[in-house]
């Protein structure tokens, strides 16, 4: 394998332009964006979109509130977890649809175990 060498000539130093042409293959790699103090204050000071506006703190007490409804709750739950304009809205959903997931798996388990029916009859409910 040929290997080019790196020493440096007179001719390679001067100022005028090079009489002789070669041909070199460079990869291009994509421009940078450059950005200048005022435009990254003027970004930072730009309200963000809908699609990632922030969510307040009473934003997700009440949502919280909502999914915390039975059966409305968890189907309004279930329909933003997937349709929501909103990631931040759509992530909680899902987020709130995994614990109600886990919830249905462990009281499915102990329904398995028979302890609710063993509660029941402590109770004499049953």
């Amino acid at each position: 394998m040929a290997t080019k060498s790196t020493k440096t000539t007179k001719a390679s130093r001067s100022t005028k332009p090079a009489t002789t042409t070669r041909k070199t293959t460079t990869t291009r790699t994509p421009a940078r964006k450059t950005t200048t103090a005022r435009s990254a204050a003027m970004a930072s000071t730009e309200a963000p979109d809908g699609e990632y506006r922030p969510i307040s703190m009473w934003g997700y007490f009440g949502w919280e509130i909502v999914y915390a409804i039975p059966v409305i709750g968890w189907i309004i739950c279930v329909g933003q977890a997937f349709c929501a304009n909103n990631r931040n809205l759509r992530n909680f959903a899902r987020s709130q649809f995994c614990w109600l997931i886990l919830w249905l798996i462990w009281i499915c388990v102990l329904a398995g175990l028979g302890v609710f029916t063993s509660l029941f009859t402590a109770f004499g409910w049953i």
